[in-house]
């Protein structure tokens, strides 16, 4: 079932930086690159590092895949699949985003 919950605006978003939102109840680390027109929505929580700070971290790509570094040990998620690129048994929940007619950042938790 979809459930499409409205976070904020788009223009509330830093360009190449991360937010934290909390949505239905889950901490949801939200980025916003501009440059390739897309947003990424994924878990907040880092597993390896135990701790709610993903939307810290710092985004880039590796070899074409957007990816978040975790600031605590550095690993890499894929803001795509949410697989951990060093240890592929790990991996984040990553969430359907869109925007609306209106600008607003819609993201679905529903699974």
């Amino acid at each position: 079932m979809s459930e499409w919950i409205i976070v904020c605006q788009v223009d509330d978003l830093e360009p190449d930086s991360g937010v934290c939102a909390l949505v239905d109840g889950r901490q949801v680390a939200i980025f916003y690159i501009p440059k390739i027109q897309a947003i990424y929505a994924v878990d907040n929580y880092d597993p390896i590092g135990k701790a709610n700070v993903l939307s810290r971290g710092m985004i880039g790509d590796i070899q074409g895949e957007p990816v978040v570094a975790s600031p605590l040990y550095k690993q890499h998620y894929s803001l795509k699949t949410g697989v951990c690129l060093g240890d592929e048994s790990v991996r984040i929940g990553v969430y359907d985003v869109r925007i609306d007619e209106n600008g607003q950042v819609e993201i679905n938790v529903a699974g």
